[in-house]
């Protein structure tokens, strides 16, 4: 049987490693610390789970954020189940994005075993 693959993108973090975590859940697990690195890993392999942060970006002018450009590339398999953490203080920016895409799982920050085990489940279904 073929494990299941999952990205998880951590560009800032701040939060513990799910690795473990995710292993756990039956996922071959890799991670990338940019977002060019996961849109490059992305074109190559096809991924049941992404794991990435909202980290708004006020600079961006046609964008809100970096996690536009993967949810663009991703969108090509609709089955790619989404995890998506943020700050609770730009919910508002994330709004934007949630009236395009709809996501698995949002957690805000912090982002612990117990929020991080739960999302898992529900994508476990």
């Amino acid at each position: 049987m073929t494990k299941k693959l999952l990205l998880a993108v951590i560009e800032l973090g701040g939060y513990p490693d799910f690795r473990n975590l995710y292993q756990q859940y039956g996922y071959e697990v890799v991670i990338k610390s940019s977002m060019r690195k996961a849109l490059s890993f992305l074109k190559k392999k096809n991924v049941d789970v992404i794991v990435a942060e909202f980290n708004y970006q006020h600079t961006f002018r046609d964008r809100l954020s970096s996690l536009e450009s993967i949810i663009a590339v991703a969108q090509t398999n609709q089955q790619i189940e989404f995890v998506v953490l943020y700050e609770a203080e730009f919910e508002n920016h994330l709004e934007k994005l949630r009236q395009q895409f709809q996501f698995s799982v949002e957690i805000a920050f912090p982002v612990n075993d117990v929020k991080m085990t739960a999302a898992l489940e529900k994508i476990a279904g």
